[in-house]
């Protein structure tokens, strides 16, 4: 089984915003913490934000934060919202379909797989290893300090004239 980028986005915004469900973030901060595609990220952010999962603010202090605790957001119900199919082979242009036994076998694994999924929260996986902020390429930290990030790139990606293309 193998998710897409979309969910795999998705995925990381939850978790970045997860770890302080309470703040604000832009979503050019979570880009530059991840290095990828504000533009990318924009379009995960608005689905999230219209499924329920982010609430977003507007305005010059704004940003994006979870729209509910942490415990609340089941992991498979995230997975089943972003992926569009989750054929894991493509059955329907088989000549042996109608007699073949594996296409059961497979969809038998693919729900064992989303179980195990629906079994966890957003914050189990957060607490599952631990604090990963040290490995992320953040802007600056919630109180403002500067990062290990070179100054040049820093100002870089909060400048409003920010190109999601360099990323």
């Amino acid at each position: 089984m193998r998710l897409t980028r979309y969910t795999d986005f998705a995925m990381r915004v939850l978790l970045y915003l997860g770890r302080q469900p309470e703040r604000l973030s832009p979503i050019a901060e979570i880009a530059g913490a991840y290095a990828i595609s504000k533009n990318h990220l924009m379009k995960v952010v608005n689905d999230l934000v219209n499924a329920g999962y982010l609430e977003s603010v507007r305005g010059r202090h704004g940003g994006i934060r979870l729209a509910r605790p942490p415990e609340e957001i089941n992991v498979g119900a995230l997975i089943r919202h972003t992926e569009d199919s989750f054929d894991l082979v493509d059955c329907g242009s088989c000549l042996i379909a109608p007699a073949c036994g594996l296409t059961s076998v497979l969809d038998e694994a693919l729900q064992a797989f989303l179980r195990v999924l629906d079994g966890y929260s957003l914050a189990d996986v957060l607490a599952r290893r631990g604090d990963f902020s040290h490995l992320l390429r953040t802007v600056a930290d919630p109180v403002g300090a500067s990062t290990t990030m070179p100054r040049q790139e820093r100002s870089e990606c909060v400048s409003p004239q920010y190109d999601s293309r360099k990323v």
